[in-house]
């Protein structure tokens, strides 16, 4: 058994072939309020149909969200209504509350529900894509943007081996999208290489497209291997000697190295 972020389709696919096994994925909350299974015939990107009581909400109207919209190649066209906060609409499950902090049990527990902070958004099936947690959003130039559809769009780089999207603040578009990377062992990174990749992606829009790219020896994580994203949002574009910063001009899609090692492991 192992837990921690939910596990992406690149990396079930991956630990099967090694050690020849049939991975069986769940998505849940760490208060087991929010449960979502992985049935057979998940579509690609999607952790499953969540269980009894589970939806997308609006923390706003606290509506149910609308269904999600996907363009010819797969892109999500329709986010500002359709992204919304996983609920528990039954009430909070088997969690009994937070010792001793009623604020955090105030945020988790409005209007009946629990609130997971987890953000998704379903499609005409049922099925739950996830889009980040509710730090996640990003406004870039005036479109709303989510971390974890970058991430699974960057995650088919086959050099890549970790993967987290966040914002960095920009004063004249609002935000921009970072990436720290971690990648295979015995992998380099190749500006040109991952430029002609992302220009491949037809679902990745042009405002995605990552600014800045971090090369790092690792991702900083919980004990529970959950990744501490506050922490790479607070270090912004100042990565250290160890890591590498690679830069793409607001009007190009050409990366050239800012700092640290010239070529990064």
């Amino acid at each position: 058994m192992a837990f921690g972020n939910e596990a992406n389709d690149k990396d079930i696919e991956e630990f099967s072939r090694r050690f020849g096994v049939q991975v069986e994925d769940g998505f849940g909350s760490t208060e087991n309020a929010v449960i979502v299974i992985r049935e057979p015939g998940t579509p690609p990107g999607s952790i499953g149909r969540g269980a009894h009581g589970v939806a997308v909400y609006n923390g706003e109207t606290v509506t149910e969200c609308a269904v999600a919209r996907f363009d010819a190649h797969g892109a999500l066209t329709n986010a500002d209504e359709a992204i919304g906060e996983l609920v528990n609409t039954t009430g909070s499950g088997f969690f009994t509350g937070y010792y001793n902090d009623p604020e955090a049990n105030a945020e988790r527990m409005r209007h009946g529900m629990y609130w997971s902070g987890d953000l998704a958004y379903r499609d005409s099936e049922g099925w739950i894509y996830l889009a980040g947690r509710t730090a996640d959003w990003m406004r870039v130039d005036g479109e709303n943007l989510t971390a974890a559809p970058i991430e699974r769009i960057l995650l088919r780089y086959k050099a890549i081996n970790r993967v987290a999207v966040y914002a960095v603040p920009d004063e004249y578009v609002g935000d921009q999208v970072m990436a720290a990377l971690v990648l295979r062992a015995g992998d380099t990174f190749d500006p040109d290489a991952f430029e002609a990749f992302l220009d491949a992606q037809p679902d990745l829009s042009t405002k995605a497209r990552p600014r800045y790219i971090r090369i790092a020896a690792d991702l900083p994580s919980t004990a529970t291997h959950k990744v501490l994203k506050r922490q790479l949002i607070d270090e912004g574009t100042a990565v250290g000697k160890a890591d590498t910063l690679w830069v793409r001009e607001p009007r190009g899609s050409a990366y050239h190295h800012a700092s640290g090692p010239a070529k990064a492991i």
